[in-house]
C-alpha cells in the first residue's frame, strides 16, 4: 500500500492558482499556433504578433475569460475552507511523518523549476528562506535557538543544498554529514531552506542577512562558522559572502572554512543545452510558441548556466538570450579557507579534462577556467576530485566525508 502523502491547505491553494495560470498559458500557446499555421507564415523566419480575430479570436478570448472566473472562485472558495482544512489535513500523525519528506521534496523540486514564478505571483506554494532542523523552522531570537538546540557548541555548522533540493535531503542512505560533524567534531548543524528557482544573487542577499540573525542570537558565543554548500547551495554562499562585504555583516568575522560540493563554478552545460532548444525552437514560428514551453524555466536555473553570482549579470537583461557575456568576477574571500571537492563519473588520470559528475562539469567544480584570470585562486591541498561517483553521491560518500573530516579538523 502507498504511503499517503502530506498535503497542507495552502498546497491545495497553491496548486489551484497554478493549475489556473497554467491553463491560461497553454490557451496562449495553442493560440499562436493556431494563428501561425491559419495564416500560412513562412517556415523560417520570425513569429507574427497578436491574436487570432474572428469567431476563433472569440473563442480563446472566452476559454480565457472562464478560466479567470474559475480562478477567482478557486481563491474565494479556498480561502473559506481554510480553517477547516488546517485541522484536518495539517494535522501531524505517526502516518504523516515520512510522508512529509515526500511532501518537501516535491515541493522543493517544483520552486526549483518555478520558484521565481510562484514567488512574483504570491502562490502559497513558494518556499520562503529560513534555517531548520529535522524539518522544522528555526526562530531566530536567543531564547527559541536554545530551546530548539538545547546542547548547542560555539561550532555552527550552516549546510546549503542545491537546485531542486531541500534541506531534509542531506540524508542519504542513512548518512547526513551534519549529524556525523556534530558527532565527530562538536559542530551545531543547521539546514538552509530555501527557493532554489529564484536568482542566486536574491538567495544570496537574503541568506546573509539571515546569517547575521543567526549569529548575533546564537545561544552560545560563536568561536567558529563554517558553511558547506552542495552544488547550487556552494554559488548562493559565495553570493551571500559578497553581499556581507559590501553591508559590512558581523557574521564574515566568524567564518573560518567554506566547503565547495560539486558547485558549478563557472556554469553547468545542461542549461546551456536549454538555451540552445530555445534557439533551435525560435527559428521557424511554427515552432516558436513551443519555446515558451523551454522558458518556463527558473531564473535559478538560467543562473546556473555560466554560475551568475551578482544582479549585474542578469539585471536588464534577457536571461534566454543566447549571450557570450561573462558574469561578474566575484572573487573567494579574504581570510577565509575554501575547499572545492569534484566528482567525476570515470576512473583514471585522463578523465579529468573531460570529467563530469553527471550534471557538474569536474573543471567547474575545481574552478578552473581558461581565462586564468577566472580561475578560482584554491591551493590543489585544499580540492579533492571523488572518481566514480555522480553529483548527488557526494553527500553521503564515506572517502569525502573522511576528507571533509580532515579538512575540517586541522
Amino acid at each position: 500500500m502507498s504511503k499517503p502523502m502530506h498535503v497542507r491547505s495552502s498546497d491545495l491553494h497553491g496548486l489551484g492558482r497554478l493549475a489556473v495560470d497554467a491553463t491560461a498559458g497553454i490557451t496562449d500557446l495553442v493560440e499562436a499556433m493556431h494563428r501561425n499555421i491559419a495564416g500560412r507564415a513562412a517556415p523560417i523566419g520570425a513569429e507574427p504578433r497578436g491574436n487570432t480575430t474572428g469567431i476563433t479570436g472569440l473563442v480563446y478570448k472566452s476559454i480565457r475569460g472562464v478560466t479567470r472566473v474559475v480562478g477567482g472562485g478557486l481563491d474565494l472558495l479556498l480561502g473559506q475552507l481554510l480553517p477547516m482544512l488546517a485541522r484536518k489535513v495539517d494535522g501531524t500523525s505517526a502516518a504523516s511523518a515520512l510522508s512529509s519528506i515526500e511532501r518537501d521534496a516535491i515541493h522543493a523540486a517544483l520552486n526549483g523549476v518555478l520558484g521565481d514564478y510562484l514567488a512574483e505571483t504570491n502562490n502559497p506554494l513558494a518556499i520562503t528562506m529560513q534555517f531548520r532542523r529535522d524539518g522544522m523552522a528555526l526562530v531566530l531570537s536567543k531564547a527559541k535557538l536554545a530551546a530548539s538546540i538545547p546542547q548547542c557548541s560555539g561550532k555552527i555548522m550552516v549546510l546549503v543544498h542545491g537546485l531542486c533540493m531541500n534541506d531534509r535531503q542531506w540524508a542519504r542512505n542513512g548518512q547526513d554529514i551534519g549529524a556525523a560533524f556534530a558527532r565527530d567534531l562538536g559542530y551545531t548543524p543547521v539546514y538552509l531552506h530555501y527557493n532554489s528557482g529564484l536568482h542566486i544573487s536574491t538567495n544570496g542577499k537574503t541568506f546573509a542577512a539571515l546569517l547575521e540573525r543567526l549569529v548575533r542570537h546564537w545561544p552560545q558565543p560563536v568561536e567558529e562558522l563554517v558553511i558547506i554548500g552542495h552544488s547550487m547551495g556552494g554559488l548562493v554562499t559565495r553570493s551571500a559572502r559578497a553581499a556581507a562585504e559590501i553591508d559590512q555583516l558581523h557574521w564574515r568575522t566568524a567564518l573560518r572554512k567554506i566547503i565547495f560540493l560539486g558547485t558549478p563554478h563557472h556554469g553547468a552545460p545542461l542549461e546551456r543545452g536549454g538555451n540552445w532548444i530555445d534557439i533551435i525552437l525560435g527559428v521557424s514560428p511554427y515552432t516558436a510558441p513551443f519555446a515558451r514551453l523551454g522558458k518556463v524555466r527558473s531564473a535559478g536555473i538560467t543562473d546556473l548556466r555560466h554560475g551568475n553570482l551578482s544582479d549585474e549579470d542578469w539585471l536588464g537583461r534577457d536571461r534566454f538570450a543566447r549571450s557570450h557575456a561573462r558574469p561578474q568576477i566575484v572573487p573567494l574571500p579574504e581570510k577565509v579557507k575554501c575547499y572545492l571537492v569534484a566528482a567525476t563519473r570515470k576512473v583514471g588520470a585522463a578523465s579529468e579534462a573531460a570529467g563530469s559528475d553527471g550534471l557538474v562539469p569536474l573543471l567547474s567544480a575545481l574552478g578552473r577556467h581558461k581565462d586564468t584570470v577566472r580561475t578560482l585562486a584554491v591551493p590543489k591541498t585544499r580540492q579533492y576530485i571523488a572518481h566514480g561517483l555522480d553529483h548527488f553521491e557526494l553527500l553521503d560518500d564515506a572517502k569525502v566525508y573522511a576528507r571533509l573530516k580532515r579538512w575540517l579538523g586541522t
